[in-house]
């Protein structure tokens, strides 16, 4: 019974980052979840972590027809981006979700607009140059 019960556990948790880590869309190679009347940006996949260079969020994007503010960076959305060079957010974007830049160890320059308002625990964790 416990061995039944294991298995089980693991395949939940070999399962849930599928769920966790769904996207809606994808434009100009930047990953987006809806939330309502915004968007948030996020990963195809946290392992490996698909972005890499120069990153430019957009403070909108259209998706079938439909223009979205962008308004957050998700948890975990740049996550172990060791690709990413640089990122710039804009003055829409009010809140950087938990671990959304964890790892990200080749970023040398990164613009956090005064528009952030909230940066979750651990957002810039293992970013070489914010240690």
């Amino acid at each position: 019974m416990k061995s039944l019960i294991s298995s089980m556990l693991l395949l939940l948790a070999l399962l849930m980052p599928a769920t966790v880590f769904a996207y809606d869309f994808e434009v100009d190679g930047i990953y987006y979840n809806i939330n309502g009347n915004d968007v948030a940006v996020t990963n195809s996949n946290p392992w490996p972590n698909t972005y890499s260079g120069a990153v430019v969020i957009p403070a909108t994007v259209t998706y079938n027809g439909t223009t979205y503010p962008v308004t957050s960076i998700g948890e975990m959305a740049f996550y172990n981006c060791s690709a990413l060079t640089s990122i710039v957010i804009p003055n829409s974007v009010t809140e950087i979700g938990i671990a959304a830049l964890f790892g990200c160890s080749g970023l040398t320059s990164i613009d956090i607009p005064n528009s952030v308002t909230s940066i979750g625990i651990y957002a810039l964790r293992e970013c070489t140059w914010a240690d």
